[in-house]
């Protein structure tokens, strides 16, 4: 299948590893331009450098407020167009409501859940039709994930703005889509499969009790966040994605 992607230019955030990176990858292997994302100078022109020259990397932070107009500004800049953005941020900080600080909250919701409203918004403001926002979430929007209180907390509620911006941006014909990422094999799942203190043992489990029966792969993600973000689905909007082996229970 043609994705359509030759030529393209997609933001794409958090993306110096993990599911961004990952999506970044697809986004090129097909012909995209990326502009990419990272916390550091070093570690942004490092995943830009291994992308190719379809690549450039940013060091931005989503908490900063100037952060969602510099991505969109270089992307015309440096590639003279914007049909896309992919909005990926580190996961919040592990903890149950007991032992999260309120300034844990606070720092998550700058970066995951007002970063993520703020690009969105800004990339809204500047996609013609047939663009696509799209937003990496989590399982827990539809099942809390135990230890990760701040995360159940904050996903669901950016589903519900991506639902709501689906339907202001359609007359517009342009799309919003979540992806919910199950156990992708990251860093992100290493460090918390070892919170538990028995991390074989924790990742048998997750296992057993995914239909597939194994970890994803981020290529795999990011195959199904490129194929979303491509032309080949402009008929889908308004709906979360799980990448996620079966885990999820209900339909």
């Amino acid at each position: 299948m043609d994705l359509e992607l030759t030529d393209r230019t997609y933001v794409v955030t958090g993306a110096t590893r993990g599911l961004g990176f990952a999506t970044a990858r697809e986004l090129v292997a097909e012909g995209a331009n990326v502009v990419i994302s990272g916390r550091t100078e070093e570690s942004a022109a490092e995943a830009a450098a291994e992308l190719g020259e379809r690549a450039i990397g940013v060091a931005t932070d989503n908490a900063d407020p100037e952060a969602a107009a510099r991505l969109v500004a270089t992307a015309r800049e440096r590639f003279g167009r914007l049909d896309g953005v992919m909005i990926s941020v580190g996961g919040p900080p592990p903890g149950t409501t007991a032992d999260n600080t309120d300034e844990q909250w606070r720092s998550a919701f700058e970066s995951v859940f007002l970063g993520a409203v703020r690009l969105a918004r800004t990339a809204a403001a500047e996609l013609a039709e047939g663009g696509v926002i799209g937003l990496v979430l989590s399982g827990s929007v539809h099942e809390p994930i135990t230890g990760l209180t701040i995360s159940n907390g904050l996903r669901p509620g950016l589903a519900g703005f991506a639902k709501s911006l689906a339907n202001e941006l359609g007359p517009r014909g342009i799309r919003v889509v979540g992806v919910l990422p199950g156990r992708i094999a990251t860093d992100r799942m290493t460090q918390l499969d070892a919170l538990s203190g028995d991390p074989e043992g924790t990742r048998a489990r997750n296992c057993a009790s995914t239909p597939l029966g194994r970890y994803g792969t981020p290529a795999e993600f990011g195959r199904v966040a490129a194929f979303l973000l491509s032309p080949a689905a402009s008929y889908v909007t308004g709906v979360m994605v799980p990448v996620d082996g079966g885990a999820r229970h209900g339909f």
